[in-house]
C-alpha cells in the first residue's frame, strides 16, 4: 500500500511538473513568435526604403523621348531606354514619348517642346533627333542612341569620344570591315558591289566611305546609288540592281523604312544584299553583322541614370558602344537566291 501510495505521490508531481513546465513554455513561444514578426517586419521595411532610395527626397524626373521615325531597330532601343530607367526609378520616372514620322520638322517641333516642358533630359533616337535636340538646348543632358557616328552628325573635326557639350549617348556602328569581310565570304566572285543608301542622312555616307575603303584595299569595284528621299528609292534600286552583283545597304533609316520596296526590286532580280543592322536585313537583306537595339537602348538608359540620379556630367560621358555583334542570316531570302549559309550565322526570327 505504501508503494502504491509512492507511485501516486511521484505521479502527481510529475504531471504537475509538466504543467508547469508547459505554462513557462508559452510565454516563450509567444514572445519567439513576436520576436520573428518585428525583424521580418523590420527587414520589409528595410527591403522598400531600399527600393524608394532613389527618390528618398520626394525626386521625380521627366525625361522626352524623341524618336525619328517607327520602326523594328529604334523602337527596340526606346523600349530598352525606357525599361533601364524604368528598374532604377521605379514611379519616379515619367516619359513622354513622341514620334516625328520620318520628318525633320516634326523632330525639331518635338525637342523645342520637351525644351518648352523643361524635361530633366531628352534621349534622341537617330539621327536628325538627335541634330535638332542638339539644336533645341545646350543646357538640357541630351543623350542619342541609334547613331552611327557622333563626330559626322554633330561636325566635330577634333574627336576624341567625348562631344563637349550637353550630349552623349551610344553607337549603334558595327565594324564596317567586318561587314566588308562577311561580303565576301559570301560572295567571293563578285565584281561590283553597289552601295545603296539615303544622301540625306550624313551617318550613312560615313558608313558608305569606310566601306568603299574595305572594297578598294582589296580590289573590288563599287558605285554608290543614292536616294535623297523615300520617293527615290525605287528608281535608285532599280538601277543599282541592273548594274551589280552584290549590294550593300548601311544602317539607315529611309531604307530601313523602306525595305519592301527594295526587297521586291532586288530579289526578283536575283541580287542579294548585305545589309547594316537586323531590321533591314529581316526587310530586304541576305546577311548583317548586327548589334542589339534593345541592349543600346538599354545601356543609354544606364546612362542616363548616372545624369539624373548621381549628377554624372554628360559633357565629359564618353560615347558607348555595343557590347557585342552577331552574325545573322534571312533564311526566306536566302533560300530564294540559293545563297548558301556558312556556320557561325544566327537565323533572324520571324513570326
Amino acid at each position: 500500500m505504501k508503494k502504491v501510495l509512492a507511485a501516486m505521490i511521484i505521479a502527481t508531481m510529475t504531471v504537475s511538473a509538466l504543467v508547469g513546465c508547459g505554462s513557462q513554455a508559452a510565454p516563450a513561444a509567444e514572445a519567439s513568435t513576436e520576436a520573428a514578426s518585428e525583424e521580418a517586419s523590420e527587414a520589409a521595411a528595410t527591403e522598400e526604403a531600399a527600393s524608394e532610395e532613389v527618390a528618398a527626397d520626394g525626386q521625380t524626373y521627366h525625361v522626352g523621348v524623341l524618336q525619328q521615325l517607327e520602326h523594328p531597330a529604334l523602337d527596340a532601343a526606346t523600349e530598352g531606354f525606357v525599361a533601364a530607367l524604368t528598374e532604377k526609378f521605379g514611379d519616379s520616372i515619367t516619359f513622354d514619348v513622341q514620334n516625328a514620322q520620318g520628318e525633320q520638322a516634326n523632330c525639331a517641333t518635338i525637342a523645342n517642346g520637351f525644351v518648352a516642358d523643361g524635361v530633366d533630359l531628352i534621349m534622341a533616337n537617330a539621327t536628325t533627333a538627335l541634330q535638332c535636340a542638339a539644336a533645341a538646348t545646350d543646357s538640357i543632358p541630351v543623350l542619342g542612341t541609334s547613331v552611327t557616328d557622333y563626330a559626322t552628325a554633330l561636325d566635330i573635326a577634333d574627336w576624341s569620344g567625348v562631344t563637349g557639350k550637353n550630349i552623349s549617348g551610344t553607337s549603334d556602328l558595327a565594324p564596317i570591315n567586318e561587314q566588308e569581310a562577311m561580303l565576301k565570304e559570301l560572295f567571293p566572285e563578285a565584281k561590283k558591289v553597289g552601295i545603296l543608301y539615303c544622301s540625306a542622312e550624313p551617318n550613312s555616307a560615313y558608313q558608305a566611305k569606310v566601306f568603299e575603303e574595305c572594297l578598294e584595299k582589296d580590289g573590288i569595284e563599287f558605285a554608290e546609288y543614292t536616294a535623297a528621299d523615300s520617293n527615290e528609292i525605287q528608281a535608285v534600286a532599280t538601277t543599282a540592281a541592273s548594274e551589280c552583283d552584290v549590294l550593300y545597304i548601311p544602317t539607315d533609316n529611309t531604307m530601313a523604312g523602306n525595305t519592301e520596296t527594295v526587297k521586291n526590286i532586288i530579289v526578283p532580280a536575283g541580287i542579294p544584299a548585305i545589309v547594316g543592322e537586323e531590321g533591314i536585313c529581316a526587310g530586304c537583306g541576305v546577311a548583317t553583322l548586327s548589334i542589339s537595339y534593345y541592349d543600346l537602348g538599354y545601356k543609354t538608359g544606364e546612362m542616363a541614370a548616372e545624369i539624373l540620379a548621381n549628377g554624372a556630367d554628360v559633357t565629359t560621358m564618353a560615347v558607348e558602344y555595343a557590347p557585342q555583334v552577331t552574325k545573322k542570316y534571312n533564311a526566306e531570302i536566302c533560300e530564294t537566291l540559293g545563297v548558301t549559309i556558312p556556320e557561325g550565322y544566327e537565323a533572324i526570327a520571324t513570326e
